[in-house]
Order: structure tokens, then C-alpha cells, then sequence
């Protein structure tokens, strides 16, 4: 919270700046450092030495190591106007943690402004009297010094929470809210829930964030800070417009894989202690502990949201799309069919073309097909599966066993088990590298000895980081093609026939298409269009009779037939 008193106008003599700031860790220090003394401690000074028309000038909340705080730059907006005559805190700490910014400030910037002066009670410093100021490098060097270690204090502690399956972050996001019996347990809120699962849904139905943000401020849905003031919390961040979504916070929503019901800890981090910039860090540096608070979004919706935001669909000249967008490719070069569509063009005549193809002068045929006849193809090819499953379900599951799509669940509990028992060895070569150098130290064992020995667990500790690495990539490979079956399952199941195809169908179902070249060796045009179904890839549908003769085999082998997804 920042807030500051002066008002232009009512006293045109130049104001004394009364600076207060209070950070999370300094208020730990206890009510020495608490806004309320910092205020009495001050106005009792510039009274007690005749200082004119105080004004207080308060960052509450606001660590010292920035000084991109409101009321921070509020008072130097005026310093610079020449408003400000003098500067009175309560010690140097309160001023700044980063003794390269506060040197600049008090030794640079403030003489050079017409000669503000600067008093800091406690170290007895002032800049006009030329009093502490030999001291004050030296003052302002111990108070970086104690953020870097107050800083080190509270990474050992995120660290310690996070090894006993805690969350760290203090940040609960939107959707969420605060048990208030339990702090470390989250509740779905669930109006902002019911924004996050349409963002989700809009998602699915093709939108990207930017169009997502303009709906969602077309009907009026209100942006998290406003919806928290509207029950009001406080907020540190201002708005003017309460709807206007921005497309970074859809983005940060979607991207959220907390809103599973997991926590995600060690996500981000900062530059330093000093840089507050938040830094993205590698998906393997990250700590996942699943079922920490109730699910807003089911796993496999999140997960091809996830997939779609990798192949977003960017519109052409004239803002149309197509369904089809990222996913069809070249069966011969590989390459994406571009989606050609020009005003010129009406809708029948919109199409595909293989990228490699440069009217003639790439490397590649032309591979054309027609955007209404490709969906015509592919509501055809859903409806013969959709048909296919319901009716022989059975048969379904058998071929899929067959392909080793279905039932993978024994590999899945291998894999977990060497990954648990890799993760334990790793622990134990810590704790024995660390036994052998403190061995080592007093002389127990000879230098030698304690070199061959470390080279040895290293090694074995580095080839077992890979092969943890390996493991959890295998595994999350059938944990996906799993509930890529049950997203699959789960569509075809809940309809009769698909009249229409949809963006969330198709990106639903749908995982590739390759189009091949036109044949017109029988004298007509035929294009062949291979379609691969998410988690099934191609599929052949059995004949009747092929049916029949699998039917035979899975009432001969009933064992077979208890495959489930």
C-alpha cells in the first residue's frame, strides 16, 4: 500500500518529505519499524526542529532493494520540480536496501537538485550540516547486506516447505481463495472459477488470448483486480476500466497448470535480491505436488489447451480461419499446408497448399485441397469412428490393446517405481559424497582414496539425473496417451452424430492431417487424406465380417475384452 498526503496549492512553501517504508521482512523486526512509529518518530522530529509543512510520503508493503515504489517516486516527481526542500526518515533502511541507488541518490542526484537536504534520525546524518555523512557509505553497504541475507533466510525456507510437499508462493490465483481457518489450504471461488473455466472452454473453441480478452470485455466480465475490489479486497495494482481484459492475463490463465488441482512450485524466480524481474525457469527445475486443492480444469482439458497454444492459429489477411489451421501438414515434404483465403475468394474456393510448393519453384507438388472439401472428409471420417465405437466398443479396446495404446499400465508402474527408487539413490550419493569429504577432512581417509571415491558417485549420480530425466519423459508419454484415450472416448461417446464439425471437436479429436498429392491416372482427381485421431492415430475400420472374426476372438478370450480407458 503507498499513499502520500501533499496536495499542491494549499501552502506553496516548499514541504519537508516524510518518508516512510515498510517491507514484509522488516515488519517481522516488530513495531520499531511499523508505519505508525515511523510516522509518530517523524512528525515528533520536524516539529521538535521547526521543519515547515510536513507531509508524509508512505510505501507500505514495498521492499528496499527497488525503488519502483508509488510514493518513492511521487516524492521525486516533486523533487525534481523543486517542491521538496527536505528529506527526514527514520533511518537509512527506510530510504533504500541498494547502497549503489542510495549513494546516487543522497550523493549525486540531491545535491545537484538544488541541494536537497537529507536526515536520517537514528544513523544522525544530515547532508546540509555535513554531519554522518563518512559513515553513510559504509551504513548503506550493512543494509544491502541484510536484504542479501534476509534474502538467502527466505529461499532456505521456500526450499524447506517445498521438501515437505508445501507450497512456497504466497500468491493465490485467480479462481482461488484462502481458507479462513487454514491459510495453506485454497477454496474454489467460485464465480472467478466459472471466468477461468470459460477462458478454458473459449480456448478450446479456438480463440486466442487476444480474442479471448475482447469477449470477455464485450460482456462485461470483470478483470481479477476489479472483481477483488468488488469484494473488497485490497489491491495492489490500479485500473481504470474495469472490463479491459488484457491478453496477458488470459495467457498467464491458460498457462496456469495449478488450476488442476496441483501445486507448481519454483516456477518462477527473480534476477537477484536487487533485480525483481520474474525469470521463467526450465520445466524440469519445477516441483509438482498433485492434489493440493480441488481442480477447476480436469487434467486432459488442460493438457490439449496446452497443445493448442503450441500451434496457435494466426488469421489471414482477411481475419478468416480455418479448423484446420497448424494441423494438416504435407505427406511427401513434411511441411504445413498453408490456409490461402483472399477477399477475392469466396468460400468454396478458400484452400490449402503445401508451404514448400512456391507456385512451382519450391520442392515440393502443390498437395491442393479445397477447406470445405477437407471438412466434409474429416466430419465423415469422426462419424465412422463415433459410429464404430458406440457400436462395438469392445472391438474398439481390442484393437487398441493390440497397438499397445490401451494397456500400458503395468510399463507406467515400472517406470514409477525406478523413478522413485533413482530419485532415493540420488539422495543417498548426496548424503555419501557429503560423509567421505567430512572423512576426508580429519584425515580418516587418505586423499586418494577420497578423489576415486567422490569421481565414482559423481558419476553414478550423474548417469542416474539422466535416467530420471529419461524415465519421467517415457512416463509422461503414457500418462498422455491415457487421457488423450479418455478426451477421445469421452466425445465420441456423448453424441449420436455430429452434424457439424466445431473448433473444441476438432481439437478435441483431432491430432494431424497429411494430405497427399492429387492422383489422376482413373481420369478423375483423387487426393488421398490421411487423419490422425488423437491418442489412436490412423485407423483402419474393420469390414463387417473382419468385425465378426473379432468378436469371435475377444468371446474366446475373454481376458482380452477387460481392457478399459
Amino acid at each position: 500500500m503507498a499513499t502520500a498526503n501533499y496536495i499542491k496549492g494549499q501552502n506553496e512553501a516548499k514541504i519537508t518529505a516524510l518518508y516512510c517504508r515498510l517491507s514484509q521482512d522488516d515488519g517481522r523486526e516488530g513495531e520499531s519499524n511499523s508505519i505508525s512509529n515511523q510516522k509518530e518518530i517523524l512528525l515528533a522530529y520536524a516539529q521538535r526542529n521547526n521543519f515547515p509543512n510536513p507531509q508524509f510520503f508512505t510505501d507500505d508493503g514495498f521492499s528496499g532493494t527497488t525503488f519502483d515504489r508509488p510514493s518513492f517516486i511521487q516524492m521525486e516527481n516533486l523533487v525534481e520540480q523543486g517542491v521538496v526542500d527536505t528529506i527526514i526518515v527514520k533511518d537509512l533502511s527506510r530510504f533504500g536496501r541498494n547502497y549503489l541507488d542510495v549513494g546516487n541518490y543522497l550523493e549525486i542526484k540531491y545535491p545537484t537538485l538544488g541541494g536537497v537536504r537529507f536526515i536520517a534520525i537514528q544513523e544522525n546524518v544530515d547532508t546540509l550540516k555535513e554531519i554522518g555523512t563518512e559513515m553513510m557509505p559504509f551504513n548503506n553497504i550493512f543494509n544491502e547486506w541484510y536484504a542479501a541475507q534476509t534474502s538467502k533466510k527466505i529461499r532456505a525456507v521456500w526450499k524447506n516447505k517445498a521438501a515437505n510437499g508445501k507450497r512456497v508462493s504466497s500468491s493465490v490465483p485467480f479462481g482461488y481463495v484462502r481458507n479462513p481457518q487454514d491459510k495453506e489450504d485454497w477454496l474454489v471461488d467460485e464465480p472467478a472459477a466459472e471466468v477461468v473455466r470459460k477462458i478454458y472452454a473459449l480456448c478450446l473453441d479456438g480463440r486466442g488470448p487476444s480474442q479471448i480478452a475482447r469477449q470477455l470485455e464485450q460482456e462485461k466480465v470483470l478483470i481479477p483486480t476489479a472483481y477483488y475490489a468488488s469484494l473488497g479486497r485490497k489491491t495492489r495494482k490500479q485500473y481504470t476500466d474495469p472490463y479491459a481484459w488484457d491478453q496477458k492475463t488470459v495467457a498467464g490463465i491458460l498457462v496456469n497448470q495449478q488450476y488442476t488441482g496441483c501445486t507448481v512450485n519454483f516456477m518462477t524466480t527473480t534476477v537477484s535480491y536487487k533485480v525483481h524481474k520474474t525469470v521463467y525457469k526450465p520445466k524440469d527445475e519445477w516441483q509438482i505436488i498433485p492434489n493440493t486443492q480441488p481442480a477447476i480444469i480436469d487434467e486432459d482439458t488442460w493438457k490439449r489447451v496446452q497443445e493448442l497454444r503450441e500451434h496457435r492459429i494466426r488469421p489471414t489477411a482477411t481475419g478468416r480461419t480455418s479448423l484446420f489451421s497448424g494441423k494438416v501438414f504435407c505427406a511427401d515434404c513434411g511441411s504445413k499446408l498453408h490456409f490461402c483465403a483472399a477477399k477475392s475468394l469466396n468460400a468454396n474456393q478458400e484452400h490449402y497448399r503445401c508451404a514448400n510448393y512456391k507456385s512451382g519453384r519450391g520442392s515440393c507438388q502443390i498437395h491442393f485441397i479445397r477447406n470445405v472439401v477437407l471438412e466434409k472428409i474429416v466430419l465423415e471420417a469422426i462419424n465412422s469412428l463415433a459410429d464404430f465405437v458406440r457400436c462395438y466398443e469392445p472391438v474398439f479396446l481390442y484393437l487398441m490393446a493390440q497397438k499397445d495404446i490401451v494397456s500400458k499400465r503395468t510399463e507406467a508402474s515400472k517406470l514409477r517405481t525406478a523413478i522413485e527408487n533413482e530419485k532415493r539413490r540420488i539422495q543417498d550419493l548426496d548424503k555419501l559424497i557429503k560423509r567421505i569429504y567430512e572423512d576426508q577432512v580429519p584425515g580418516n581417509i587418505s586423499a586418494e582414496r577420497y578423489a576415486r571415491m567422490s569421481v565414482n558417485y559423481e558419476n553414478e549420480q550423474c548417469h542416474l539425473i539422466n535416467k530420471v530425466a529419461e524415465d519421467e519423459k517415457k512416463l509422461a508419454c503414457i500418462e498422455q496417451t491415457s487421457l488423450d484415450l479418455k478426451t477421445l472416448l469421452k466425445v465420441l461417446r456423448n453424441s449420436t452424430s455430429f452434424e457439424e464439425l466445431t473448433p473444441t471437436l476438432v481439437n478435441s479429436l483431432i491430432r494431424r492431417i497429411e494430405v497427399h498429392n492429387n492422383d489422376k491416372s482413373s481420369g478423375h482427381c483423387y487426393v488421398k487424406v490421411d487423419i490422425y485421431f488423437t491418442a489412436i492415430g490412423l485407423i483402419d475400420i474393420p469390414t463387417e465380417d473382419e468385425i465378426k472374426s473379432l468378436m469371435a476372438k475377444i468371446k474366446a478370450n475373454p481376458q482380452e475384452c477387460r481392457l478399459t480407458a
